[in-house]
């Protein structure tokens, strides 16, 4: 009779050994099953359908603070573009420099309302003088906010008789406006712009 008793104590033990590694076995499956779904649909609304040529073509989302320095460069440098990449036509001129203004602050309209009553652009178009803007690099800082940004480029001023090559440092701060639209579609505004150099190095013959 008592050895019944262990008998059957034995079988109970058994059968809650079993019991708790079959739970645990299911927790595990649950918490695998879970994980991979979660993975399935954060990989899913990472993807994005856009139809191209009539043709559905399949994008991915990625993170904007991955890109936040690509945004900035390019920023900086569509704005010193505008500003700076130049024409004889006074129309022109005055198109890209407003569009200019939409990616700065008032800084911009300072230095075109100096360079302007200097006669800057009137001799620009009087002289059909042509000027064109190379970025050799855009440093940005992103530990600072607003980001801190500095530009080195040349600029060459073609003439009907010379190409004068100058030196071009220029620094400025980058606030996100946390809206874009058409003219300005990365949605940043150069704040606090300084021209720090822009001096002759050298003077070529034509």
């Amino acid at each position: 009779m008592f050895r019944q008793f262990q008998n059957i104590e034995s079988s109970f033990k058994h059968i809650r050994v079993f019991s708790l590694l079959f739970l645990i076995c299911n927790l595990c499956v649950c918490c695998y099953v879970i994980y991979s779904t979660l993975a399935v649909i954060k990989n899913a609304q990472q993807k994005i359908y856009v139809i191209a040529n009539d043709k559905l073509v399949a994008a991915t989302a990625i993170d904007r603070k991955e890109k936040l320095p690509v945004e900035i460069r390019d920023h900086v440098r569509t704005f010193h573009g505008l500003f700076f990449n130049l024409e004889p036509d006074e129309q022109l001129i005055k198109k890209q420099l407003t569009q200019s203004f939409y990616l700065a602050d008032e800084t911009a309209k300072n230095q075109y309302k100096l360079l302007n009553e200097s006669g800057y652009f009137t001799g620009i178009v009087s002289g059909n003088i042509s000027q064109r803007l190379s970025i050799d690099s855009v440093l940005v800082d992103m530990n600072t906010v607003p980001w801190y940004v500095k530009l080195y480029g040349k600029v060459s001023i073609l003439r009907s008789t010379s190409v004068t090559i100058r030196s071009l440092i220029t620094e400025a701060f980058v606030r996100d406006l946390q809206s874009i639209s058409d003219n300005n579609p990365h949605g940043f505004l150069l704040e606090r712009w300084k021209i720090l150099e822009n001096k002759d190095i050298s003077v070529v013959p034509r």
